[in-house]
């Protein structure tokens, strides 16, 4: 049976990108999180096929996460990260897209944005880092992963408001991803402790955040134990052009547990 995580292949700066292709029309650009066992397809697979009837959705995996391939002692960074989206989008002749970030793809989104803003339409943060915080356990729990499936279980618990969406088969897809060659490896080596500097590495100066000129819709769960409800109050006030949307009865994972209004926030936000 062929795995839906894969899709297509193509070079982006000496190695190859896992990215979907779905749709046609107006780009917008999917970026994943940053939890264990995290795929495009596992982070966006309920967003996808809605987004694709009325636009071209790309997804990749990020340098270091899902099906991308490694490269043997890689650094993984936002500038690294960055280079990767802009390279994507200049190998498939994208000059211009939208952009959905999902908490660390948040960050990468507006360091994009801010890095080069002539290439972004309208941009999406859900859940979004970006902005220096005082580390959550939730985050905390995520990043120092080691793989077992009960482990796995606990970390759902975290990411997700209600024990409806964290079932077995769920647990179970996503611990055994996290254990697949090279997957533990890649992600091990990129949060070490103490990973408050890493929050801190993926803040962009807000400053820059304030210049920001786009249209910005900020979405965020209110019992997000990950990353703070409070991040997103903080880019609403920095971003003059933005808008809030808040989930109640929501954790980290608004585009799972909130998908049917979440793709329609999504769609309307892109069609005006």
């Amino acid at each position: 049976m062929s795995n839906p995580e894969i899709a297509n292949n193509i070079n982006t700066g000496g190695y190859n990108t896992n990215y979907h292709d779905l749709g046609e029309g107006e780009v917008v650009l999917f970026i994943h999180g940053s939890g264990p066992g995290v795929s495009a397809y596992a982070n966006w697979r309920l967003a996808m096929p809605t987004l694709a009837q009325n636009f071209r959705v790309i997804a990749p995996d990020m340098a270091g996460f899902g099906y991308t391939q490694r490269i043997e002692d890689a650094t993984y960074d936002m500038d690294v990260w960055v280079k990767q989206a802009i390279d994507l989008m200049d190998a498939l002749n994208i000059e211009k897209f939208n952009i959905v970030g999902n908490s660390f793809g948040g960050a990468l989104a507006l360091a994009l944005t801010i890095k080069y803003p002539e290439r972004l339409n309208k941009v999406v943060l859900m859940g979004a880092m970006g902005i220096d915080f005082e580390l959550t356990a939730g985050l905390d729990q995520a990043w120092g992963y080691t793989p077992s499936l009960e482990n796995m279980r606990s970390l759902l618990d975290t990411f997700a408001y209600s024990r409806v969406l964290v079932t077995d088969e769920l647990a179970q897809m996503r611990y055994e991803a996290s254990i697949r060659e090279g997957f533990q490896e890649s992600f091990g080596s990129m949060f070490p402790a103490p990973r408050q500097s890493s929050v801190s590495a993926m803040a962009s100066n807000e400053e820059d955040i304030k210049a920001i000129d786009k249209d910005v819709l900020i979405i965020h769960g209110r019992d997000d134990k990950v990353i703070p409800f409070e991040n997103s109050t903080r880019l609403h006030s920095l971003i003059e052009k933005s808008q809030l949307h808040g989930f109640g009865q929501c954790g980290h994972w608004s585009q799972i547990e909130h998908k049917d209004r979440f793709n329609k926030l999504l769609e309307d936000f892109f069609l005006v």
